[in-house]
C-alpha cells in the first residue's frame, strides 16, 4: 500500500467486504431493488435510495428482509440472508447529497429461506 492509498476510514472493513451489491424486495412495493452496498464502517453496510424513490415509502427501522446478496467472488456469486434495517438518514449535504442512506445489518447465522426469498 502506498500513502495515497491509506485507509481514510477509521475502523478496520470485516467479512462486508465480500458482498458488492444487495437485492430485495419489500411488502406492499412495486419493484424488487438492487442496490450497490457502501460499507461506511466495520459495523454496516447502507445502500443509497434516492429521496424520491416509492422504496422509501414501504421500509421501516427495524424491518427484517431476505434479502439476496451479490459476492465479489465469482466461484459463490450470491446468497440469500436475513437483514434488519438498522437506520434511514437522509443525507443532506455529503457524498451522498440527494439521497437517503439505509443502514443494513447481515443478521448472523440466519441465512433466509432462498424459497421466501424470491416470492417476496
Amino acid at each position: 500500500m502506498t500513502s495515497n492509498d491509506i485507509e481514510k476510514r477509521s475502523e478496520l472493513r470485516t467479512e462486508i467486504d465480500q458482498y458488492y451489491s444487495v437485492e430485495f424486495s419489500v411488502p406492499g412495493a412495486t419493484f424488487a431493488y438492487q442496490f450497490k452496498i457502501w460499507n461506511l464502517s466495520s459495523k454496516g453496510i447502507c445502500v443509497a435510495v434516492k429521496n424520491d424513490s416509492d422504496l422509501l415509502k414501504h421500509l421501516n427501522v427495524g424491518e427484517v428482509l431476505n434479502m439476496k446478496y451479490y459476492s465479489t467472488d465469482s466461484s459463490n456469486p450470491m446468497v440469500h440472508l436475513k437483514t434488519e434495517v438498522k437506520h434511514i438518514t437522509k443525507d443532506e449535504q455529503g457524498q451522498f447529497k440527494g439521497h437517503t442512506l439505509v443502514g443494513l445489518s447481515i443478521l448472523e447465522n440466519q441465512p433466509s429461506d432462498q424459497k421466501e426469498a424470491e416470492t417476496n
